[in-house]
């Protein structure tokens, strides 16, 4: 499995895709590298010689923000808002979708699950 940016990349996967295992890397941006690199999207990742793996390697981590830097810059920029006190930090805060969706009904990945004494209730 070649490593990149401190991320083993699965070897049967076209290198397209596995770039995408990368934090901050999708497919857009995975392509846009892999041309950048001149190196084929439907190459196997396992076919790729140690040449093409350096040029993606350097192009990732010198061009591009991604994993543990990314991560510590995504976190900063919540912990901001949650310090400033403004609208969206608040909603940080309390657990609550931030982005103008409802509340009333959905919402559960951001609220977590029903609370147990709410469960068995019926409404009449």
């Amino acid at each position: 499995m070649p490593r990149i940016a401190g991320v083993d990349i699965p070897d049967n996967k076209r290198i397209e895709i596995a770039l995408t295992y990368i934090y901050g890397i999708g497919r857009t941006l995975a392509q846009k590298i892999l041309t950048q690199a001149d190196v084929d999207w439907n190459k196997k990742t396992k076919d790729l010689t140690e040449e093409e793996l350096t040029r993606i390697r350097l192009i990732v981590e010198r061009q591009h923000k991604v994993e543990g830097d990314l991560r510590r810059e995504v976190t900063a920029n919540i912990k901001r808002l949650m310090d400033m006190g403004c609208y969206r930090g608040l909603r940080h805060r309390m657990g609550l979708p931030v982005r103008g969706q409802r509340t009333r009904s959905n919402a559960r990945t951001r609220k977590g699950p029903r609370p147990s004494s709410l469960r068995g209730r019926r409404k009449k």
